[in-house]
């Protein structure tokens, strides 16, 4: 038998040489971490996502305090509220004594050198779960996508105002980034950037995320404005769009199991591009985990590659604080 004359595990053997030639690279200043944080005045943990709580403020800045500590310097915001204090108008997404409001200006009063990105939507907020305003003559569930616009606009530019460094606007309605651009325009807030959930598709994979935020629907889905996982080409228009009209960076969420959507976008988009690695991606994780059937450290280092070899330049995770660890 005669010996292969090429042999590419030569280039295997040593760890530093695989140090060396690896191409994709994951550091702490990657990562986005999401913080849920909540109106009320205990932590409680999250069941459908173990490790990951909602947090009352105090306690958000102190985590985001430590989690600073880590490298990890860039945060999405989440909101949880009562449902007595949810309404149809979503006022709670804005008012100033909403939990997201008081955690980006506790923050700024503890100087803690991270980046706030504030999520500019409504389902948290209102009291049908979705993330527009509905037609008062229209079916249930049914949209109305221009005073939405508006009313994501006076979202952001409050949330701007009180400190937020990113506004993120993921309630996929049509002309959602101009209305913000221009809202933030108007209120002096033209050096706050944007990023869009240009690419949301509409998929089981948020589940847990809804136990999280306490967000989900009284009736209806979000089918009919949110992207449909069937089509392959819908995302160009989407993300073009949203460039036009102002967008500084695009996310793609889901992006593990979209991971050639992230490939596409990244090759199309001449901006920041974002994957976010979704709930029920990370519930998934941490199931087979805690059941013994893999390694949760060497699969979640792997799948945040996997996202960044794809083509994301950001990657929120809910894993960024355990990521951070183990790249350290």
């Amino acid at each position: 038998m005669s010996a292969p004359l090429h042999r590419p595990r030569r280039l295997r053997k040593l760890p530093a040489m695989r140090d060396a030639l690896a191409e994709v690279t994951l550091e702490a200043r990657h990562l986005v971490h999401p913080v849920f944080v909540t109106s009320r005045s205990e932590s409680r943990i999250i069941e459908s996502m173990p490790g990951v709580c909602q947090w009352p403020v105090e306690e958000a800045v102190e985590r985001i305090a430590a989690w600073r500590e880590l490298g990890i310097v860039q945060f999405l915001l989440f909101g949880v509220v009562e449902p007595d204090a949810k309404d149809g108008r979503g006022s709670m997404a804005d008012a100033d004594h909403g939990p997201v409001m008081r955690l980006i200006e506790a923050v700024g009063r503890a100087r803690l050198d991270v980046i706030l990105w504030a999520d500019v939507c409504l389902c948290e907020y209102t009291d049908h779960g979705h993330c527009g305003l509905l037609r008062e003559d229209g079916l249930p569930g049914d949209v109305e996508n221009d005073p939405t616009i508006d009313r994501l606009g006076e979202i952001a530019a409050h949330l701007a105002a009180a400190g937020a460094d990113v506004v993120a606007p993921s309630a996929m309605m049509d002309g959602q980034v101009r209305a913000i651009r221009q809202a933030l325009s108007k209120a002096g807030h033209d050096s706050t950037a944007l990023c869009s959930y240009a690419v949301k598709y509409a998929s089981n994979l948020y589940g847990p995320f809804r136990d999280a935020g306490e967000g989900g629907m009284r009736h209806g889905d979000r089918r009919g404005y949110q992207m449909d996982d069937r089509r392959t080409r819908e995302w160009a228009r989407e993300i073009a769009l949203d460039i036009e009209e102002g967008a500084d960076m695009v996310i793609v969420k889901p992006a593990h199991t979209y991971l050639d959507i992230v490939a596409s976008v990244r090759r199309a988009a001449d901006c920041p591009v974002v994957g976010y690695h979704v709930s029920g991606e990370y519930a998934m994780l941490r199931a087979a985990a805690e059941r013994g059937w893999l390694d949760l450290r060497e699969a979640g280092l792997e799948v945040t590659r996997a996202i960044r070899r794809a083509g994301a330049d950001l990657v929120i995770s809910y894993l960024s604080p355990e990521l951070a660890q183990w790249l350290d």
